[in-house]
């Protein structure tokens, strides 16, 4: 310790520099650390974690029963405005085009006109995919989504899709058990943080409950929503996807979404061409994305009110309904066939390019509907087409189109969304197929990479990220919480004692040695046990007469942390408690002061993180650590 009535030095790496504001200190019945305020120990989970889990669980319940209405109401409305009949069975709107005649192209410009009524006069949150305005709500709003988005949303969606929109159901359940999982944590007494947990459960199970595809919800939730992955979040995540996807197995069954039959493992010279062909559909990826926005920039500019977009967008639907029938609808059918090989070249090539269109139209238009289904379509069908180019020029390869289009319909979603993990994981669930996961990962690692060397944003951020808000784009373990604060603090401390008068510290600070440029000030006694701290502000403070000595001044107990504490402990102390540095105390003997922690000394500790992404060498062990021999040195050379 340096006192500074013995005028002895400091040293020349004691902290200097700081907030040159007093240290906020929280009045106590005595002035020793036994009433310092401490950190809370962070912990993995807490009994709050079994209490939003058990909410999640019902949420996963409670969204699969939404995702079955949902697809009942879509049923209801394709058979009734298609075929003239009352059922809630899935129909595809295809099958009556050849009776309905040019009738076809009025009936999604209809759904369009109700769409944009029910955006204009109930909320034009209900516009879109529902994907960007969930992570908007996140990010920027506690997850706190209007509770009207809960029916809303499922209703303009299955009016949408059920008139012939080319969506799937899949964008609008997520959006919905997002809402749903919303305003529970609205009616809760939760936090923020819990309530973004509970936002992510409903909706990931909102998915699991269409696709059967629990892992990749999952996933989808910590690519996409949660932007983290920690236990408190993940578990309650986690069982409500395997809850929802329960109730499906109980509804729906427990059949693979896109069965498909057992294929064999490819050879490397497949592989290559599985890895080529995800290249490929990712740099697709990225034009889809552009050419979307493209579009909806342009009916920005329409010198009509946007409530009549959504119906300019269903006429181009019906007018491309109309010349291919299975462009209209979910297609789910559609999927199905291109990853069993039942279309031919001619077909996946018409399919492809008339969905796309059909489909980048109307979503342009911010009508109300998904992304996922057309995407798999598009890139499904494309990468059929490649497999079956490459088995017919070089057969010895061994390409099998059925995987090439798998891969096509994963790489098309990691392109676009980059969210590489659960397009692999997706495209593996909803088809059974293990012969496919090395292609698949393969390929949309190839697509993720083209993605991210030519796209900024992705489908899924794009439009929240015109509106000023920044979207997490990576996820890396928090540097801080790997850093104690026994190895970022400041040992050579200037302390001040109880004895000491007001006079004696004030003459020193005139003689202006560094000692006497700090901001705040450990006072210990003399036993050397702290007892509080004093700021700079504070000793110079004319209210204070200068016969008073340090202990009396000190009437606050300090705020502190202990040598095994984290940096990010640390910092969210400082945050809590409104102070720009803390007294670094003794984990064996908490009187015993051992440091002193300042902002500065957090934000130097992230100095050997930036050194290690930023600084390249090269670095070669010679016999565990020991440099070479000056003999072995020149051996190297020659």
């Amino acid at each position: 310790m340096t006192f500074p009535a013995d005028h002895s030095p400091g040293h020349a790496d004691v902290r200097t520099e700081g907030s040159t504001d007093a240290l906020p200190l929280s009045p106590a019945l005595g002035v020793t650390l036994d009433a310092a305020k401490m950190p809370r120990r962070s912990t993995l989970v807490d009994r709050r974690v079994l209490r939003i889990t058990a909410v999640s669980v019902v949420l996963g319940i409670g969204a699969a029963l939404i995702a079955k209405v949902l697809t009942m109401l879509i049923g209801l409305i394709t058979n009734l405005v298609f075929y003239g009949r009352i059922s809630t069975a899935f129909s595809s709107p295809a099958d009556a085009v050849p009776h309905l005649g040019w009738w076809v192209v009025l009936i999604p410009a209809l759904g369009g006109v109700i769409v944009g009524f029910m955006a204009r006069w109930g909320s034009r949150a209900i516009r879109g995919h529902g994907i960007p305005e969930a992570m908007e709500q996140v990010l920027l709003n506690e997850s706190k989504i209007p509770p009207r988005i809960t029916f809303l949303k499922p209703i303009s969606s299955a009016i949408a899709i059920g008139t012939g929109g080319p969506f799937g159901a899949e964008g609008p359940i997520i959006a919905t058990g997002g809402a749903l999982g919303s305003f529970v944590g609205q009616v809760m007494k939760v936090t923020g943080s819990e309530r973004k947990v509970l936002l992510a459960a409903g909706a990931a199970a909102g998915m699991s409950a269409i696709f059967s595809s629990p892992i990749a919800a999952v996933v989808l939730a910590v690519e996409l929503l949660l932007f983290e992955l920690r236990p408190r979040s993940l578990i309650p995540v986690s069982l409500a996807c395997v809850a929802a996807t329960g109730m499906r197995y109980v509804l729906m069954g427990t059949a693979p979404v896109f069965a498909m039959p057992v294929l064999a493992s490819p050879g490397g010279w497949a592989l290559a061409t599985y890895v080529l062909v995800g290249a490929v559909v990712g740099l697709v990826s990225v034009w889809t994305t552009r050419i979307v926005y493209g579009i909806e920039d342009w009916f920005e500019k329409l010198p009509i009110h946007w409530m009549w977009w959504p119906a300019l967008g269903g006429l181009a639907v019906g007018v491309i309904g109309y010349f291919a029938p299975l462009t209209l609808g979910v297609g789910y059918t559609n999927i199905e066939d291109i990853v069993n090989g039942r279309l031919t070249l001619a077909a996946l090539a018409f399919l492809c390019v008339m969905k796309f269109l059909s489909w980048s139209i109307s979503l342009g238009s911010g009508t109300s509907g998904g992304t996922l289904a057309p995407l798999f379509t598009i890139g499904g069908a494309l990468g059929a087409m490649m497999g079956i180019g490459v088995a017919a020029l070089a057969p010895h390869f061994g390409v099998d189109p059925r995987i090439a289009a798998l891969v096509g319909m994963a790489a098309i979603f990691a392109g676009a969304s980059r969210a590489l993990l659960t397009a692999v994981v997706f495209a593996f669930e909803t088809t059974a197929q293990p012969a496919g996961l090395l292609p698949l990962l393969g390929g949309c690692a190839a697509a993720y990479l083209i993605s991210a060397l030519m796209m900024r944003n992705t489908i899924m951020t794009e439009k929240i990220a015109r509106r000023g808000v920044r979207v997490p784009a990576e996820y890396a373990a928090d540097y801080l919480d790997q850093v104690a604060v026994g190895d970022a603090c400041a040992r050579d401390v200037v302390t001040l004692k109880t004895t000491q008068a007001l006079a004696e510290v004030r003459h020193w600070f005139i003689e202006g040695t560094p000692e006497t440029q700090h901001q705040g000030y450990p006072v210990v006694d003399e036993q050397g046990r702290v007892q509080g701290v004093l700021t700079r502000r504070s000793l110079l403070d004319p209210q204070w007469h200068y016969t008073l000595t340090l202990g009396e001044l000190v009437t606050r107990p300090p705020v502190a942390v202990t040598e095994d504490n984290s940096l990010r402990e640390a910092a969210d102390h400082m945050v809590a408690e409104g102070v720009g540095r803390l007294l670094v105390v003794s984990k064996d003997d908490p009187h015993r002061l051992v440091g002193f922690l300042t902002r500065g000394d957090i934000l130097a500790a992230h100095g050997r993180r930036l050194r290690e992404a930023r600084h390249s060498s090269r670095y070669l062990r010679f016999r565990d650590g020991l440099k070479p021999r000056p003999e072995e040195a020149v051996a190297s050379r020659h």
